[in-house]
């Protein structure tokens, strides 16, 4: 094991890391060497509440690569002992594990800021200078990543003062510079085209990890194990045996100060494009030929090439259900609607609620109907992927009466993404007592339970990957222009043009409806509508 910390104090630390099945990943990660990683927008909210507390996990648990520095890149000025001190606060309130003061000592020492505007070429030449310098320093080997955690309005921005400050070259022979860029890459296929061309005109793809959160959490991870692992799901996992698919990812929460952002994304382009999608083609990938990562990247792309798109408006209507929360309650609190919001406009058509019926032409999932939602406001918290398998005959137990909900009787796989992260399985079994009755019971698999500590941050794994080069849980570029190709249908239908502006007339004359639904239930009643026309219904959990 390799410690990112003296080794006077292994003995502290070795009680910290024993052995954890869950960092196994999908394939053998080369050991990251020590590097420079440099986060662009240090002073955000996303570097304080997920990047810099998930470094210190990794000091703590030993697998960041001892003498890696950390520099903040930010518009703000400020020494860094301020910056430290600000960080220490934040890792404190949302890292995952108590922070103990000399460890973060150590930690701080390799944290740096650096103070320029996004814009400037002489705030690049002066970070290349600190590089070269922290290179010598910590005996890097030339090894540079560069975070885009600012806004995306400032990614284009970064990358070409990266190329042209010669940034984007490794530092030294042996050396690497890589890319990692935060959602939302672009706003429809068009921008995603054209940013896609910025990035790669500086850093080749292999070279470029584009990040989605939901790809490092474990349970996402496990989806590929779960189905190619046990003999006993993949012979059955096709339109044979499996009814319908749900996925679900919920909130509780409104949009959080957060509505400029949501303003301008809205819950289609916030989580389904890039979130929902991607695990979509993870439940339904064919089997890769081996763990690398083009390999197994290269059949999600093929789920996403088999989506049957969507042909019209029309077609988007009966396939797809938009909602906006009204006032409400959760858990017993009123909450404003989204209208009512701070930064919101008073007559906003921005959907929070999604629900679609998605349908994979291909031979495996042929007549399966793939059912996704995601809002905000609703009862609970929680993501998670429903797999439903048909009934067995109904010739012995399986007989229903009259009314019933015949759906009950699916045996039905869970897969938790968050929170409680796990694998459940619905079946049927006798009822204890003279009389025959059948009952479903479930078996339930819980992460932390069963290896006895809770999982690693989903941006930890990510953070490893990207210095260790490993892109497998990384968007590859046709990757996200096929999602994007698929939802700019949807878009269109919606506001009459893909970069979410609406038409002359403020909307397209035969634009489906935007519904309304109050805070605390599961969305708009018409969203009921989508699996109950084929005779399911949605889970509640």
């Amino acid at each position: 094991m390799r410690l990112a910390f003296p080794v006077e104090m292994a003995p502290l630390l070795l009680m910290q890391t024993a052995s954890n099945p869950l960092r196994e990943g999908l394939s053998n990660r080369p050991q990251p060497k020590p590097c420079a990683l440099v986060i662009f927008g240090a002073t955000g909210d996303l570097t304080h509440r997920k990047l810099v507390p998930a470094l210190y996990n990794l000091a703590a648990d030993g697998d960041l690569p001892p003498g890696s520095v950390i520099i903040g890149f930010a518009r703000r000025d400020k020494p860094d002992d301020v910056f430290r001190k600000e960080m220490e606060e934040a890792t404190k309130k949302f890292s995952r594990q108590p922070v103990q003061q000399e460890l973060w000592d150590h930690f701080a020492q390799n944290l740096f800021y650096h103070r320029s505007e996004f814009d400037k070429d002489e705030g690049y030449t002066a970070l290349a200078e600190r590089l070269d310098q922290l290179d010598k320093e910590h005996n890097l080997g030339g090894r540079r990543m560069f975070y885009l955690a600012a806004g995306p309005e400032q990614f284009e921005p970064i990358i070409s003062r990266l190329k042209k400050s010669g940034l984007n070259n490794p530092g030294a022979e042996g050396g690497w510079a890589r890319a990692v860029v935060e959602k939302p890459f672009g706003t429809d296929l068009a921008s995603a085209r054209h940013l896609n061309e910025v990035v790669n005109d500086a850093f080749p793809e292999t070279s470029t990890y584009r990040i989605d959160h939901f790809l490092g959490k474990e349970t996402a991870q496990n989806i590929m194990v779960l189905r190619f692992a046990n003999a006993i799901f993949e012979p059955i996992w096709n339109s044979r045996y499996i009814d319908h698919i749900e996925i679900t990812a919920a909130e509780t929460l409104g949009v959080e100060g957060r509505a400029g952002y949501y303003e301008t994304s809205g819950a289609l382009r916030d989580m389904v494009q890039n979130h929902l999608i991607q695990l979509l083609t993870l439940v339904c990938m064919e089997p890769p030929t081996d763990l690398g990562a083009d390999s197994v990247r290269g059949e999600k792309v093929k789920v996403l090439r088999s989506l049957r798109p969507f042909k019209n408006a029309d077609d988007v209507k009966q396939h797809v259900v938009r909602g906006q929360y009204a006032a409400g309650a959760i858990n017993g609190q009123a909450v404003p609607g989204y209208r009512e919001e701070q930064n919101v406009k008073p007559g906003s058509m921005t959907e929070t609620f999604v629900a679609m019926r998605v349908l994979i032409d291909n031979w495996r999932w042929s007549g399966v109907p793939i059912y996704v939602r995601v809002g905000k406001r609703l009862p609970k918290n929680g993501a998670e992927i429903s797999i439903f398998f048909k009934q067995a005959p109904s010739v012995l137990f399986n007989q229903q009466a009259p009314g019933s909900d015949e759906v009950g009787a699916n045996n039905v796989l869970v897969i938790r993404i968050q929170p409680d992260e796990g694998v459940s399985l619905r079946m049927q079994s006798k009822l204890p007592g003279a009389a025959l009755r059948v009952e479903p019971v479930k078996m339930d698999f819980q992460y932390g339970a069963s290896f006895g500590k809770a999982s690693p941050e989903a941006y930890e794994r990510l953070l490893l990957d990207a210095m260790s080069g490993d892109p497998t849980l990384f968007a590859r570029r046709d990757e996200v222009e096929e999602a994007w190709q698929f939802v700019d249908t949807i878009e269109q239908a919606w506001h009459g043009t893909t970069d979410g502006t609406a038409t002359a007339n403020g909307k397209p004359a035969d634009a489906p409806t935007l519904y309304g639904y109050a805070a605390g239930s599961w969305g708009p009643a018409e969203a009921d509508d989508l699996p109950e026309q084929d005779g399911r219904k949605w889970r509640r959990f």
